[in-house]
């Protein structure tokens, strides 16, 4: 069984509900960190958050929402430990586990995608890192965070 943790901004409430239906039908267990109402909260707020419960540990994976993806992405890539993806089709969802083994992954609520967001996150999920010469630029990605 996957633990997922999952959070939103205002602008992702819907989006967060279908997800969260969705990864009940694969027996996922989940985290809702909220926020469950449409009231203007800060993405960047909820980011962390969540981000400091991923990092605890014990997670499989996160799923970040506002109303773009874009801002929650940036947050949580601020974070020590966190490569989020922000992901858009099956190729980028599949990619971002099998080549830069993202620990989450980041959608907008406003955006109009070509294909159903609970299919890029099974893809996803299913989805394995392909380590051999990605191992090598996760690293060197990871490094960035030490260095700098």
């Amino acid at each position: 069984m996957k633990k997922i943790i999952i959070a939103s901004d205002h602008g992702a409430i819907v989006l967060k509900d279908i997800i969260i239906s969705f990864l009940k039908t694969k027996n996922c267990e989940i985290k809702d960190m909220g926020v469950n109402t449409e009231d203007s909260v800060d993405y960047p707020d909820i980011a962390i958050l969540a981000c400091q419960e991923f990092n605890k540990g014990g997670y499989d994976f996160g799923i970040l929402l506002c109303g773009t993806g874009i801002g929650m992405s940036l947050a949580a890539n601020k974070i020590k430990g966190i490569r989020c993806a922000q992901v858009y089709d099956l190729f980028t969802a599949e990619m971002a586990k099998a080549h830069n083994n993202a620990n989450f992954i980041a959608f907008g609520g406003r955006v109009n995608y070509s294909v159903p967001v609970t299919e890029m996150i099974d893809k996803f999920m299913n989805a394995t890192f392909g380590e051999d010469r990605h191992i090598r630029r996760v690293n060197k990605i990871m490094d960035i965070e030490r260095k700098c």
